[in-house]
């Protein structure tokens, strides 16, 4: 992998659990900031994904490297790569991560943070993930 940024290290055990295999943060901007966005840098190993969660503040994804999935509740998974750029509007319930046989490395961008932390959520039905 070519990555853009530092790779950073792997998630704790505290936020880990809400992911199904190994990832890696890399804060850009942190938490405490003029600009209420954090961005990080993040990346998962091919088949990783996280579990459903809402950002009341919304969010913004830049892929960088690879390819995985982003879906929104109630809609059909859209794969994605390097060069999207996905917005996910304020409290909409979703979930993102790689394709089986690729890595996935983007950007997260959280917008108004003083809205609230993100809320996560139950896992993806590994049938639901297995037919992407």
């Amino acid at each position: 992998m070519n990555e853009i940024f530092p790779r950073g290290e792997k998630l704790p055990d505290i936020i880990s659990k809400y992911f199904t295999g190994n990832v890696w943060l890399q804060m850009l901007v942190g938490r405490e900031n003029e600009w209420n966005c954090p961005i990080g840098n993040v990346t998962f190993e091919p088949g990783c994904i996280n579990n459903w969660h809402r950002h009341p503040g919304g969010q913004i994804l830049l892929v960088t490297e690879g390819r995985g999935w982003y879906q929104e509740w109630g809609a059909e998974a859209r794969e994605i790569k390097a060069g999207d750029v996905v917005t996910i509007p304020s409290d909409v319930k979703h979930w993102h991560g790689a394709a089986k046989d690729s890595w996935l490395v983007h950007l997260s961008i959280e917008t108004n943070i003083s809205a609230g932390n993100a809320e996560w959520l139950e896992p993806v039905s590994e049938v639901d993930y297995g037919r992407l």
